[in-house]
């Protein structure tokens, strides 16, 4: 069996009751694996503990059960070999737009004389578009600009695991469009290993080698690992006419709307097993390469949201 860069072993959190309240169970047995460089999205139902598991993952919350190994290293507590950007931005606002660069930079190689930490840092305000705005403080800069001095902040530090909390979910539609782009560009330079939660299943797919399917919570469970298997680089405009495009758009948008319910009313008439499950692995299922449908096809009977 392959052995994974991040290993997530029967990972659960719960929650005590109060008085005769039974405790709450948010998620499960969640058990998967991302491999060096890979970009992987998850997805769920607000309440299904996607930001927990992130922030399990990044050392800011313990769990209830299992343990997260990355690297053949426990995760315990927080770790400049993980970074996170989180949806408000988290800039520091009294420094500018370089200077919140520098200060990660800094802190991740002391030892680095002045000018390496200003041309490292200038080169990832660059990779974000950012150059000539440097000196600006975040009160100075749009919603979409601090998203990518978060984005730039995040990557120039180069941790080896990088951990994004719906980091577009505040911006409107053009700009979010916009830095989905800068997030490939920069992503396909580097070879980041991303984990990221989204509720949009388009950005998903543009983004993303494997995307990760949650049922609803309580009692949440990671229940698929769907593969995107689109070829990159992919850009916005053509990844629509993609054959396999619709086919795992639908896979996805049904499981949203059906089939969490089912798989989560299944697992609600068995709660007396308290187990901690370290073989409930997700359903590995790649929509794409299943079926010969073609693209039109797979659009004429899309799933709505």
């Amino acid at each position: 069996m392959m052995k994974h860069f991040l290993e997530v072993q029967g990972l659960a959190k719960r929650y005590p009751g109060s008085g005769n309240e039974q405790n709450l169970t948010v998620f499960e047995n969640a058990n998967f694996g991302i491999n060096k460089g890979e970009f992987v999205c998850i997805i769920g139902h607000s309440g299904c503990g996607k930001s927990t598991i992130l922030n399990i993952l990044a050392g800011l919350d313990e769990a209830s059960d299992g343990a997260v190994i990355m690297n053949d290293k426990e995760v315990v507590g927080p770790s400049l070999e993980r970074g996170v950007v989180f949806q408000n931005y988290s800039l520091l606002p009294w420094r500018s737009t370089l200077k919140n660069i520098t200060f990660a930079v800094r802190a991740r190689w002391p030892g680095w004389s002045k000018e390496q930490v200003l041309e490292h840092s200038m080169k990832f305000l660059d990779l974000v578009g950012l150059k000539g705005v440097e000196q600006r403080k975040p009160s100075q800069l749009s919603g979409g600009m601090r998203q990518r001095v978060s984005i730039a902040r995040a990557f120039a530090t180069q941790p080896q695991l990088l951990l994004m909390d719906e980091p577009f979910g505040a911006l409107d539609a053009l700009t979010r469009g916009l830095i989905q782009e800068e997030l490939l560009k920069i992503w396909e330079e580097t070879h980041q290993t991303v984990f990221m939660i989204t509720h949009d299943v388009d950005e998903a797919i543009l983004l993303s080698d494997r995307i990760l399917l949650m049922t609803n919570g309580p009692h949440a469970q990671v229940a698929e690992s769907v593969s995107v298997s689109i070829p990159r680089p992919r850009n916005r405009t053509d990844i629509i006419h993609h054959p396999g495009y619709y086919k795992i758009r639908n896979h996805l948008v049904d499981f949203l709307v059906n089939r969490s319910k089912e798989l989560t009313a299944s697992a609600a008439s068995d709660t007396t097993n308290t187990e901690v499950s370290y073989d409930i692995h997700p359903v590995v299922v790649d929509p794409a390469n299943d079926g010969s449908e073609t693209a039109q096809q797979a659009q004429s009977k899309q799933v709505a949201i």
